[in-house]
């Protein structure tokens, strides 16, 4: 059997991609180049001409060990060698019974129950489909709408969709078709920021008015992410736990990005020392290998739905439980957990502090704002996103600027000099990038 690995693109199947297939919120007309990868290793991705780049994206906050891991690839070896998939129907297996028992063991001691999907959208999905079907089961089907905070975002599917920033959040031409849901103002108190109560009382001015008709507050604790990669304080968190239990609301925690470390703590919440009664988590639970994501509950709420007049949970996905995703995904944690994972992330989080901090400087910046393993520099306006593509790879580092936001969030096995790179040569882009805006 031959070890051979293709190790380039051809012209040929780069003009084939650009007339065929559909990239990420991109454009089937004059679509931006997309770099084509031949391999990845480490924190390194090696381009078809030979150039390699540090990610700093971890494949959008999913790849924390890094590429090409051997315990990784060794588990999905192993498991692959026995079973790829089977369906989760009526049947179960060992990998998936082991990441439950983690997750369970992991997360906080309310959080009894594992539903596992395929995809933080899915992930979401679910947890709203919980919180409704939980009211429906307890006698009040009127609490049928959600609540959540501007500049949020959960996911593409529709669901997911109803509860992001409908102007901000990439979805306001569907907006008609979705279901329509309450929006409280944004959280303004930065992360370390002293708290004021005037920052609580739009979500507590809809919650006391509609209470009677809302299932649950959904949001991403202390990190929006899509919608505008903000920190929030954790006060802001705590209020809003308060809030749900005085009026009887549940709280879904989106930690699909934030999860597993990124922010410092294992999960978001911890920042502020609360717990929700729906918890989201995906990316970076299977190291960026495969997809998958869990959405975890309290007994109260599984039981209180089972016992309701469908008998049980209206979710099935396919893939649910795929044994080759949870057998990656028990390493992957191992991995996470046997390591000294919040002084790393304090390294990366020093690292990142200090090698943006000149940007705040540079004419054209707004903001610059790091949190655990997350650096953001943002703009006064949007980024020319091909242009600055391009300047960020011939610097050689892979970050994906998005709207006025050019930020990055490296793999947690960035070493010091690779992350000195990433960082400087990210400030040297945006200088020169914004120093060109102003000539144009």
């Amino acid at each position: 059997m031959s070890n051979f690995v293709k190790d380039t693109i051809t012209d040929e199947q780069i003009r084939y991609d650009q007339e065929h297939i559909w990239h990420p919120y991109s454009s089937m007309i004059n679509p931006p180049p997309a770099y084509p990868v031949v391999s990845a290793k480490g924190v390194r991705l090696t381009l078809s001409d030979g150039r390699e780049l540090i990610d700093g994206m971890a494949s959008w906050w999913s790849v924390i060990h890094g590429y090409q891991h051997p315990e990784l690839n060794a588990a999905a070896h192993e498991q692959i060698d026995t079973m790829a998939h089977v369906m989760f129907g009526g049947l179960t297996h060992e990998p998936a019974i082991e990441l439950c028992r983690t997750l369970v063991e992991m997360t906080a001691e309310p959080l009894q129950k594992v539903f596992l999907a395929d995809s933080g959208s899915v992930a979401v999905e679910v947890a709203i489909k919980m919180a409704i079907q939980y009211w429906h089961a307890a006698g009040k089907p009127q609490k049928s709408k959600l609540i959540t905070i501007r500049n949020g975002y959960h996911g593409d599917t529709f669901g997911a969709m109803a509860v992001c920033d409908p102007v901000n959040g990439m979805h306001e031409i569907f907006t008609q078709t979705l279901p329509q849901h309450y929006f409280a103002d944004r959280p303004e108190i930065g992360f370390s920021e002293p708290w004021n109560n005037q920052d609580i009382l739009s979500l507590q001015a809809l919650i006391e008015t509609h209470h009677d008709h809302i299932a649950a507050l959904i949001l991403e604790p202390i990190v929006q992410g899509a919608g505008g990669m903000r920190f929030y304080s954790p006060e802001y968190l705590k209020r809003a736990r308060a809030l749900c239990d005085q009026y009887g609301l549940l709280l879904i925690a989106d930690e699909i990005a934030t999860g597993f470390g990124r922010t410092g703590e294992l999960f978001a919440c911890d920042h502020a020392g609360i717990t929700p009664d729906i918890l989201c988590l995906g990316k970076a639970i299977t190291g960026g290998y495969m997809t998958l994501a869990a959405t975890l509950t309290t007994s109260a709420i599984a039981e209180m739905i089972s016992s309701g007049g469908a008998g049980c949970f209206m979710h099935g996905p396919t893939f649910m439980g795929n044994p080759l995703a949870c057998s990656i995904a028990n390493k992957s944690l191992e991995l996470l957990l046997n390591s000294d994972w919040k002084s790393n992330i304090k390294r990366i989080e020093t690292q990142l502090t200090q090698n943006l901090a000149p940007a705040k400087s540079i004419k054209g910046v707004a903001d610059v704002r790091c949190l655990g393993a997350i650096g953001v520099i943002e703009l006064t306006e949007p980024v020319n996103a091909q242009r600055i593509q391009k300047m960020l790879v011939d610097e050689g580092i892979w970050v994906r600027p998005f709207g006025k936001l050019v930020y990055i969030m490296p793999p947690y096995v960035i070493d010091n000099d690779s992350l000195d790179a990433l960082t400087l040569g990210l400030v040297r882009v945006v200088k020169q990038y914004l120093d060109q805006y102003e000539t144009d």
